[in-house]
């Protein structure tokens, strides 16, 4: 399903609903809330590599040779916002286990709430891939549009986010800055806080997957 910029997906399978409501549940430990998130990350990046790139190859099958199709060279690109993104990389290489994995490291600052980065590694040939840029929380847009940035600035040009729960706000921000890529998300909140965070949410996603809280 998609909201109305042509471009974002708000994705309504019901098993993607089912977890993420078992996300928001305080009581939800570490060790399942890690869970969730690789089995949410698994069944959105289904729909998100939908459009992958394919070529024909010439195999031999038990009865007979035949031309069929496998994803194209250079392999996709996961690249995870650190450090909450990590936890959605293992779900989305089930997916695709060839897929190379890079890392951007951006931290908000408490006070003024912006991005700052502290680590960037892409794969290469960065241009030729498609990227996945995820992170499980789209909340002031911010770090998204950062990472996007620096993406850009490196060469990349096919590029989608993915992201489990958004924030109107930010998935505004992000679609504003960035018209050219595909989002995808799990659930859109009802809005952002005096302190930045998604409401209803799910509190702070890195510290629940690190058990940091």
């Amino acid at each position: 399903m998609s909201t109305k910029k042509e471009n974002v997906f708000i994705l309504d399978h019901p098993l993607i609903k089912h977890k993420i409501s078992l996300l928001r549940d305080k009581n939800t430990g570490t060790n399942e809330f890690r869970k969730l998130i690789e089995e949410i990350s698994l069944l959105m990046g289904y729909e998100a590599l939908k459009d992958i790139p394919l070529t024909d190859v010439e195999m031999e099958t038990p009865i007979e040779t035949c031309t069929t199709p496998v994803m194209a060279c250079p392999k996709p690109a996961i690249v995870p916002i650190l450090r909450a993104g990590l936890g959605m990389v293992s779900g989305l290489l089930a997916l695709v286990p060839t897929a190379k994995v890079g890392h951007i490291g951006l931290y908000r600052d408490e006070f003024t709430h912006l991005p700052q980065e502290y680590y960037c590694k892409l794969p290469k040939p960065i241009e030729e891939r498609t990227i996945l840029v995820v992170d499980p929380m789209l909340a002031t847009g911010g770090s998204a549009c950062d990472a996007i940035d620096k993406i850009k600035a490196s060469g990349g040009k096919t590029i989608k986010f993915m992201s489990i729960i958004a924030a109107p706000e930010g998935l505004e921000k992000l679609t504003s800055a960035h018209p050219d890529i595909q989002v995808y998300v799990g659930q859109l909140d009802r809005c952002l806080n005096e302190n930045a965070y998604i409401c209803p949410g799910l509190g702070d996603a890195g510290d629940r997957i690190f058990g940091t809280i």
